[in-house]
C-alpha cells in the first residue's frame, strides 16, 4: 500500500502570516490537527500543528511553525511513512508531486486502512507512531 492509496487529497494549508488565533479556528473548523505553511507562491515553508500553539511562543504561525519538512511521494509504501513518524516524532507527512503537495498523510489515515481491513506491513510498533 502507498501513500496515494491512502492519503487526504483535499489539502488544507495555511499562510505563516496567519495569526495563533486564526490558526487555530482552522484546525478546529476543520476538525485537523496540524496543516502545511504555505508561501506566496503556494510552496510548503514549513508544518504547524496544535502542540506548536501550545507549546511555542510567537504570535503568528511563521514564528511557531516547524520549518524542517519532512515530505514523501505519492509511491512511498505505508510502513516507510510509519518509520519516518516514529523516527521523526511526527504525525504527519505532506505527499509531494515535484513542487506541489498533492495530499497528507496522517497517523489517523493509517489507523483508518488497518481499521477497513486493507494489508498495511507495519513492521513500526503502531503505538510509536
Amino acid at each position: 500500500m502507498l501513500a496515494r492509496d491512502i492519503m487526504t487529497k483535499d489539502v488544507i494549508t495555511v499562510s505563516p502570516t496567519a495569526t495563533k488565533r486564526d490558526l487555530a479556528m482552522t484546525l478546529i473548523k476543520n476538525q485537523i490537527s496540524g496543516a502545511p505553511v504555505a508561501g506566496r507562491n503556494g510552496k510548503i515553508i514549513g508544518v504547524v500543528s496544535e502542540a506548536d500553539i501550545v507549546a511555542k511562543k510567537g504570535k503568528d504561525v511563521k514564528t511557531i511553525m516547524s520549518k524542517n519538512i519532512i515530505s514523501v511521494t505519492e509511491e512511498t509504501a505505508v510502513e516507510d511513512i510509519a518509520k519516518l513518524m516514529t523516527t521523526h516524532g511526527i504525525k504527519r507527512l505532506p505527499v509531494m508531486r515535484g513542487p506541489n503537495v498533492v495530499g497528507i498523510v496522517s497517523r489517523a489515515d493509517i489507523v483508518s486502512a488497518i481499521a477497513l481491513g486493507k494489508h498495511v506491513a507495519i513492521h513500526t510498533p503502531v503505538y510509536d507512531l
